[in-house]
C-alpha cells in the first residue's frame, strides 16, 4: 500500500503515504459516495481483507484522492474500481470533517467530500471481491434505524454520517 494522499502536516497540505496518515491520525482528504435510487441507498460490505473496517457495511464506496487528484475525479474512479459502475457523475452534496478510531490501531481524521450519484435503469454493478464482499439496496430511514440498533455492523463513518449529518447529505431526499 504505497498510495500517496493529501494530508495536513503542521498545518500544511502535503503528500503522505496513506497508511502512515492513518497510523498518525493525520487530518486528510477523503471522498464518500452514495448511489441512490429514489429513497434507497446502495451499501456495500467491505471485504474482510481491507486494511481496516473489513467485514463492515458502509456507504456505496469511499476512498482517498491521490495526491493532485480532484475529488470529483476520485469519486468517478472509485465507483468504477470498487463496484464496476460506469457512466454516473456524482453531485457534490457536502464537505464534512470527522475523527474516528477504527480497528488495527488506525485513525480516520477526514475532511470528506460527500457525493450523491443517481442510479440509472439497467445500471451494471460488478463489485471487485478484493474491495467488496456484498452489496444491497436499503431505504434511507431503514438504514439509519439499522445503524442505530446495530452500530457494530457498520463503518464508523457511516454511523457518523447518518447520526449527525443525514439532513445535510440527503436533504433533497428527505424533504
Amino acid at each position: 500500500m504505497n498510495d500517496i494522499i493529501p494530508a495536513w502536516v503542521e498545518g500544511e497540505l502535503r503528500p503522505v503515504e496513506k497508511l502512515e496518515a492513518h497510523r498518525l491520525g493525520l487530518r486528510h482528504k477523503a471522498v464518500s459516495i452514495f448511489v441512490v435510487d429514489r429513497d434507497r441507498i446502495l451499501i456495500q460490505k467491505r471485504a474482510g481483507g481491507k486494511y481496516h473496517s473489513g467485514g463492515l457495511w458502509s456507504n456505496t464506496c469511499c476512498t482517498h484522492p491521490k495526491w493532485g487528484e480532484r475529488a470529483e475525479d476520485c469519486a468517478v474512479r472509485r465507483l468504477r474500481e470498487e463496484l464496476g459502475i460506469r457512466g454516473l457523475y456524482p453531485a457534490h452534496a457536502d464537505r464534512l470533517e470527522y475523527r474516528a478510531e477504527v480497528d488495527n490501531g488506525l485513525i480516520e481524521h477526514e475532511v470528506v467530500d460527500v457525493y450523491l450519484a443517481y442510479a440509472r435503469a439497467g445500471m451494471t454493478i460488478e463489485p471487485d471481491p478484493a474491495e467488496v464482499s456484498e452489496i444491497r439496496w436499503v431505504g434511507l430511514y431503514d438504514l439509519a434505524a439499522e445503524v442505530q440498533r446495530h452500530p457494530e455492523r457498520f463503518s464508523k463513518w457511516l454511523a457518523i454520517y447518518l447520526s449527525k449529518h443525514m439532513d445535510r447529505i440527503f436533504g433533497a431526499m428527505i424533504r
